[in-house]
């Protein structure tokens, strides 16, 4: 298994090296060169697997026995997901009319980004302990991915993360659970920009070459293939268990809602169905809409500035993956990824050829949601099932009840049979616990676990970015001046 650049300007890799890459030397994306293939008998054995054993099988055809033997790399993700609260490590709630919920934020930061990055640090872990080597990550986060990624290397000697938070543009406890991490390895700086800015000096830093081989530059966004490996497992691990039976042919299909920011988890999904799982995919987004305007009408285009919303974590309107995507419906044409996102990046518009959009539009399906939208899912919820959706479920669940609520003006007897018809299973990339804002707009009561009530008690340490600083010198600065001290 090798990896290939999606501008295809870079030569092939392994695993290795794409776990240690951010941006390929091209600008490009890494993406393995061949998708595997699974067969209907694959699927039915892979379905009694539990969630761990999932992940062992799918990234056993990702990473060769060579680099990593088949007994250790299921070591390693055992490791990667024993801090996890819940002993089956994911978990699926069934709620009142077909709304189920896989819950993918049982880890340490109460989001879905542990389960990925918990297995990237240990990989990541045990190539640096074979090579003797020290690696310096950067991270640009919308709110989740700093703190899980902190939490996956921190205290490591052969590792020093940089971490990016765009300021008052988290939560409170997402920010807190990135600044009172004080360690040695840790390095957080908390900028005065929304999520798009803080990439634009990682991505410079990462275009210096020089720069990033003699510092060993890596990321841990989901730019980075080892996190989308591991996310293919959410939607396989969903369909095995909203799937009615397993039995007939061709197997069912199942529709899986993903709340989409920068991309990686729906990237995972759209690799799944490209294997053979029958999942119909649908991209759910907040009021940053740049996904929903590609699928529906092939632009690709920025609008005129970034909306604080209450699904913040998806306040994005650069999502990264989708030249993944892009790079895989076009039969992975990497001269044709490469003139798009070259000409996105120099307008920041691009319409989709007509070809390519229909691609995109047959693949996927896509829904919006604005605030107030979001505040009724949760509302909704909670009133149906006492259960606490976080604003970013929410999106998920709005476009639940949307299809349910047509489903019944169309059927007025009953909808009952058009829900066993198309199984759905949404994902829930974070706890409520986390949105204590957005539970209160909805008239709920946050329930805080003491985890995060003891972060505001505890010490914070991070360095502002101001606007109109050259974040990139800074940031070079600092990591020249880390590597000085070891």
């Amino acid at each position: 298994m090798e990896y290939v650049s999606t501008r295809g300007g870079a030569g092939a890799i392994d695993f290795e090296g794409a776990l240690f890459s951010g941006y390929a030397p091209d600008g490009g994306l890494f993406m393995p060169q061949h998708i595997p293939s699974l067969d209907g008998d694959t699927l039915r054995r892979w379905s009694r697997l539990s969630y761990r054993e999932l992940v062992k099988e799918l990234c056993s055809l990702f990473i060769t026995a060579e680099l990593v033997p088949r007994s250790k790399l299921n070591d390693l993700i055992d490791r990667a997901f024993s801090r996890f609260r819940h002993k089956d490590v994911v978990h699926l709630s069934r709620l009142k009319d077909g709304l189920n919920v896989l819950e993918l934020w049982h880890g340490v930061t109460y989001a879905f980004k542990d389960l990925s990055l918990s297995c990237t640090g240990q990989f990541l872990q045990y190539f640096l302990e074979k090579k003797q080597k020290h690696v310096t990550i950067l991270v640009g986060t919308s709110g989740d991915t700093g703190s899980s990624a902190i939490e996956s290397v921190r205290g490591q000697k052969n590792m020093d993360i940089f971490v990016l938070l765009p300021k008052g543009f988290c939560t409170q406890i997402q920010e807190l659970q990135m600044t009172t991490i004080i360690e040695d390895n840790v390095h957080v700086f908390a900028a005065h920009g929304n999520s798009d800015e803080i990439d634009e000096p990682i991505k410079e830093l990462f275009a210096d070459v020089d720069f990033a081989r003699k510092y060993n530059l890596m990321s841990l966004n989901s730019v980075n293939w080892s996190r989308i490996m591991v996310q293919i497992a959410h939607h396989f691990y969903a369909y095995f268990h909203c799937a009615p039976s397993l039995d007939t042919t061709p197997l069912p299909v199942v529709e899986i809602v993903v709340p989409t920011g920068g991309g990686g988890n729906i990237t995972a999904g759209c690799i799944a169905q490209k294997m053979g799982l029958p999942i119909r995919l649908v991209a759910v987004v907040n009021s940053n809409d740049i996904i929903h305007r590609t699928v529906q009408h092939g632009d690709f285009s920025l609008s005129e500035s970034v909306k604080a919303t209450l699904a913040s974590a998806m306040d994005i309107q650069e999502p990264y993956n989708m030249e993944r995507i892009l790079w895989l419906l076009s039969g992975s044409d990497s001269h044709l990824t490469k003139t798009l996102m070259e000409r996105f990046s120099a307008s920041k518009s691009l319409k989709l050829p007509e070809d390519l959009h229909r691609k995109l539009s047959e693949t996927l399906h896509s829904c919006s949601a604005s605030d107030e939208d979001i505040v009724r899912a949760m509302q909704r919820c909670w009133k149906e099932n006492c259960y606490p959706l976080c604003p970013h479920s929410a999106v998920a669940a709005h476009y639940h009840y949307l299809q349910t609520d047509g489903a019944c003006l169309r059927q007025k007897s009953s909808c009952f049979s058009f829900l066993l018809s198309t199984p759905r299973c949404c994902l829930a990339p974070a706890s409520a616990a986390k949105f204590q804002d957005a539970l209160l707009r909805a008239g709920l009561v946050p329930q805080l676990p003491p985890e995060i009530t003891a972060l505001t008690a505890m010490e914070a340490r991070s360095t502002p970015l101001e606007q109109g600083q050259d974040w990139t010198q800074t940031l070079r600065e600092w990591i020249e001046a880390t590597a000085q001290r070891r």
